[in-house]
């Protein structure tokens, strides 16, 4: 699933990460790139995780307990996340589409 993640993650993010990229370099990339938003265009930042549809509640719970660690993996961790979870609803509803072509409406 990384290529199609990394895809989906250039694509919603503007980016241009390798497809050939273990999880770990693309939290890190991924976080890199959260933290220049953070210090350079916070509302672009807050448009993506709006547009990508992060859950707000529990962005806020996870930034709350977890004081002093650094946000930009949290939020990168939780971009991953959701990004994964399209992919997989994508391929589950792909799954209901091997319908003929005559028996559509």
């Amino acid at each position: 699933m990384t290529n199609e993640l990394v895809e989906s993650v250039n694509k919603e993010l503007a980016l241009e990460l390798p497809y050939k990229i273990s999880d770990e370099e693309l939290r890190t990339a991924l976080a890199k790139h959260i933290n220049y938003l953070i210090n350079s265009d916070f509302e672009k930042l807050v448009s993506l995780l709006y547009r990508i549809d992060v859950n707000e509640k529990k962005l806020k719970q996870w930034l709350n307990t977890a004081v002093g660690e650094n946000s930009a993996i949290l939020i990168a961790d939780l971009i991953i996340e959701r990004q994964e979870q399209k992919i997989k609803s994508r391929q589950q509803s792909g799954r209901g589409n091997n319908i003929s072509e005559e028996e559509k409406w």
